[in-house]
């Protein structure tokens, strides 16, 4: 059923149970209380040395949002420092969950909806894992450091809690709990030369997702090539965290002066050209992997049990007879517009139509922002099933900063995603480039 309440205009979301709140606020011009109810990580006072001027609340953890003020430059400085350079991350908000035990591997075959059996040790793989109606929990980086021990590198959800929960009563013979493992992403073209430096040449000839083992400044620690940006990069994990923060931060910075290192927050705006998704803002709880392009995560041969799988199976079988069981699905597109250079504080509103107003709206754009390389702006965003066809034309109702005419909405287009091609691709890209479906 369709509503015109302000939260929820009359974008039709009769398949969700809580509906997602498009009422179009704007700034909110408040100050973030800090407080003792949510964690800083080990790296927060080192991420205020660097110049960090704005956080959000990530995993209930203080997260790093900005280091160049906008007069001088702001997101975008640090997006040219990351695709020129190298740049270094505070990303400990994702937080490390370890499941460890005989029946390790075991339990993580039932959690997620990939194969564990076919991880081998010292690799890793982005997974997801959904409840039993096919809705996305969590889409982790996934460690398998040993037989028997995995890591869940989170995105933003309480994930340890519903690992807890799956397994009271001991149905699985593993230990889950969080673990004082904090990550620094290190991304960028001058990387590899970066993490030479740091780990030797062997470190030249890790794969994509492929881990290892080591030391920063004497403090053990865990290698991924993986990250969030889809420039070459790699995330350095550090055991006992609590106790090493300064030493591995400062032995970076050290080793990065020859490379141009500059410490950023997470570039939003490259990841959105990857067509990186981030949980919490282009899918949730609600959201059925086939709807956000991930259907790829969902095998066809799996034989264990895992949970969802009934529902997802289904949500399968009535997409492949015509009957998709969700209104609306996860697209790239294409916008006019002055350049969009800052996080969204609103799911922006899609319209199918222009008759010289706003038009009705049909959908909504979950990430956009300005793209250099392609000179204009770029979004990901939900629109009804009828239109998610390539080409087709739509219009997004920008705020006024960011219209070419106050008060009318610009064209846009529904495009491929990713954007650009990506350094390091992830695993629907790669798919598309062996000619395998990644959609379904």
């Amino acid at each position: 059923m369709q509503n015109t309440h302000p939260n929820v205009p009359s974008i039709d979301q009769q398949d969700r149970t809580v509906p997602i709140n498009l009422r179009q606020s704007g700034p909110t011009p408040v100050q973030m209380l800090i407080d003792t109810r949510v964690r800083k990580s080990p790296y927060w006072h080192l991420s205020m040395e660097a110049g960090c001027w704005r956080a959000s609340v990530y995993n209930r953890m203080y997260h790093p949002r900005g280091y160049v003020r906008p007069e001088d430059g702001g997101m975008m400085a640090e997006y040219d420092s990351l695709v020129n350079h190298v740049t270094l991350w505070n990303v400990a908000v994702e937080r490390q969950i370890r499941v460890q035990g005989p029946g390790a591997e075991d339990f993580v075959n039932f959690v997620i909806t990939r194969d564990a059996t076919k991880i081998p040790v010292m690799h890793a793989r982005y997974v997801i894992l959904c409840n039993e109606d096919g809705g996305i929990l969590n889409d982790p980086v996934l460690l398998r450091v040993a037989e028997d021990e995995f890591w869940f590198s989170l995105s933003d959800s309480d994930l340890l809690f519903w690992l807890q929960g799956v397994n009271v009563g001991r149905r699985f013979e593993v230990d889950i709990r969080e673990i004082d493992v904090s990550p620094v992403q290190i991304q960028g073209p001058k990387s590899l030369d970066l993490m030479a430096d740091l780990f030797g040449p062997a470190v030249a000839e890790l794969p994509p997702y492929g881990l290892l083992a080591g030391d920063v400044g004497g403090c053990p620690v865990i290698v991924s090539q993986t990250g969030f940006s889809g420039e070459k990069g790699y995330e350095i994990y550090l055991k006992d965290s609590t106790l090493h923060a300064e030493t591995l931060w400062n032995t970076v910075l050290e080793a990065g002066k020859p490379h141009q290192l500059a410490v950023v927050a997470p570039a939003h705006h490259r990841r959105i050209a990857a067509g990186i998704l981030s949980w919490g803002q282009d899918m949730d709880q609600e959201t059925l992997p086939f709807q956000a392009n991930l259907g790829y995560q969902v095998p066809r041969q799996k034989a264990a049990d895992y949970i969802g799988k009934a529902a997802l199976e289904e949500a399968r079988r009535q997409l492949e007879a015509g009957t998709p069981p969700y209104t609306h699905q996860l697209v790239g597109l294409r916008l006019g517009g002055k350049p969009i250079e800052e996080y969204a504080p609103d799911f922006w509103l899609i319209s199918a139509t222009h008759d010289g107003g706003p038009g009705e709206p049909v959908g909504y754009v979950t990430s956009p922002w300005f793209s250099p390389e392609l000179g204009q702006n770029i979004a990901m965003g939900y629109v009804p099933v009828e239109l998610t066809a390539l080409g087709t034309q739509l219009w997004v109702q920008l705020p006024d900063e960011y219209s070419d005419v106050p008060g009318s909405p610009v064209a846009a287009e529904v495009v491929e995603v990713p954007f650009r091609p990506s350094v390091n691709p992830n695993q629907r890209e790669i798919l598309r480039q062996r000619g395998l479906d990644a959609a379904v």
